[in-house]
């Protein structure tokens, strides 16, 4: 056999075991990073999305509650709805835009749903639907935001763990204004044991 043709037989060898051997090992674990910091960047967007929508809601019915409710505790509790809800909202409008992720304009199905059958309501009915509304938001607020306080992002993890205070306020409030609205005493009362369901997606 000449040197030409051992050159080509060996050539040729060496093409079909780089065939035959494995992927790149380094290449699996930079596809699989990818995939990871894809879905983690998908779960950052889908919360800030759903924060924006939930915010959005307290703001819209704060006010509604302002106008329509008879006591003067939920007509208090519903203007800090709106104070504080509106600052958190200001807070992730600024996280959205570093992320360049792009928040809600309009209430969805149903947040929406939710305004238009209390604004059909008032007096003590509209009170007893919007804080029933309001426990069931917030227990699904606080636990959201406690979640994300442990995210891997560290722009949502900064902007669960400077709200989450805020929202347990909140969520206590919201506790002490069913009771009285319901007319129960705290040892009577089901507030706050998880019975309500939340209202957001």
């Amino acid at each position: 056999m000449t040197t030409g043709a051992r050159f080509t037989t060996l050539t040729a060898a060496m093409a079909g075991l780089l065939l035959a051997l494995p992927a790149c090992p380094s290449a699996k674990m930079t596809s699989s990073h990818a995939a990871t910091k894809g879905a983690k960047a998908s779960s950052s967007t889908a919360f800030i999305k759903e924060a924006a929508m939930g915010g959005m809601a307290e703001v819209q019915l704060g006010n509604l509650a302002q106008e329509r409710a008879s006591s003067d505790e939920v007509k208090s509790f519903a203007k800090r709805m709106v104070d504080d809800h509106t600052k958190i909202n200001e807070d992730l409008e600024q996280v959205a835009q570093n992320k360049n992720v792009t928040l809600p304009k309009e209430l969805d199905a149903k947040p929406k749903a939710l305004y238009d059958r209390l604004s059909k309501l008032s007096g003590k009915a509209f009170d007893r639907a919007y804080m029933d509304a309001m426990l069931a938001d917030h227990h699904h607020d606080v636990a959201a935001f406690q979640r994300e306080a442990k995210s891997s992002d560290p722009d949502v993890r900064d902007f669960a763990t400077r709200s989450l205070p805020t929202l347990e306020q909140h969520l206590a409030s919201a506790q002490q204004v069913d009771r009285t609205v319901a007319g129960k005493t705290p040892e009577t009362s089901t507030a706050g044991t998880g019975q309500h369901r939340a209202t957001h997606p």
